[in-house]
């Protein structure tokens, strides 16, 4: 009987090398295969839709799928058996992905049509930041992490900004073109100045009179600034994480936020608040 165990502890330890060490190179290949069949499942998905492809390859189309869905259980059912907390990784967000992954598949037996749900397989693609755990690419990825942190309240301030600007032109347009146009409530409105703030242009409403069309080319000039500050706002920050002369900044002036002052600065040029006190 301890001959058994043994033979089962090796057995999990050899698992959980290859599903879950990624540093090695059975570890590697492994999550290359995965990502491979993940793909192939997604494709697989998407060309069930197509009406010509599935009239002609549906019987393939399904035993692929079932193929696919049989690995990833018995991928699913090695992950929980290989660690010593199995809770740990089924209630975790990966664990609760490779579930879902399998589950549409088996609900088709009793609920028609649920094997689309499988589309959820293309979250898994997320193991691609744990497959390519190259210190380059993890350095990056900090990199911009970090940028994105110290943006996020400049942005949140701006998509403010946005939110109060769609709400005051939407209001306008409502007033300016009426329902004749398309704008029947604000709401609408505010759709439509989304729409064009952000210079996608559906074209199911536009504005018809000449008041309009003047704030509609208004907003769509706007726009072009407004789709460019938050790249700005976040290329700031990664310039400063990496450029050396930029690792310490100066703190901002309490009074107005100005930054620009000498080193050795004792008040602030901009409004002449003494940079002591910050």
């Amino acid at each position: 009987m301890p001959e058994l165990k043994s033979k089962y502890a090796r057995f999990r330890q050899k698992v959980n090398i290859v599903i879950y060490g990624t540093s090695t190179k059975a570890g590697r290949l492994f999550d290359l295969i995965l990502l491979g069949l993940i793909l192939l499942s997604v494709f697989l998905v998407m060309m069930d839709t197509v009406a010509g492809f599935n009239q002609k390859y549906h019987y393939y189309l399904v035993l692929l799928e079932w193929i696919i869905t049989g690995l990833f259980t018995i991928e699913y059912i090695l992950r929980i058996i290989s660690i010593n907390k199995p809770f740990k990784y089924i209630f975790s967000f990966y664990g609760i992905v490779d579930f879902l992954a399998i589950v549409p598949m088996y609900l088709s037996f009793f609920v028609v049509g649920s094997s689309i749900l499988s589309v959820i397989r293309s979250l898994r693609l997320l193991r691609l930041f744990k497959i390519l755990n190259h210190p380059q690419f993890t350095g990056h990825y900090f990199q911009l992490k970090q940028a994105i942190h110290a943006s996020k309240g400049k942005i949140a301030v701006f998509i403010y900004f946005v939110l109060i600007s769609t709400i005051i032109i939407g209001s306008l347009m409502y007033v300016v073109e009426g329902k004749q146009s398309g704008f029947t409530s604000i709401p609408m409105s505010i759709y439509w100045t989304i729409v064009t703030l952000t210079t996608v242009g559906y074209g199911d409403i536009s504005p018809a009179t000449p008041l309009g069309q003047f704030i509609a080319s208004f907003v769509m000039i706007l726009g072009y600034g407004i789709i460019a500050v938050p790249t700005g706002i976040v290329t700031a920050e990664i310039a400063k994480k990496t450029n050396p002369k930029n690792s310490n900044p100066k703190t901002p002036c309490s009074e107005c936020g100005a930054e620009d002052y000498p080193d050795n600065a004792n008040f602030c040029h901009h409004c002449g608040h003494s940079l002591e006190k910050n």
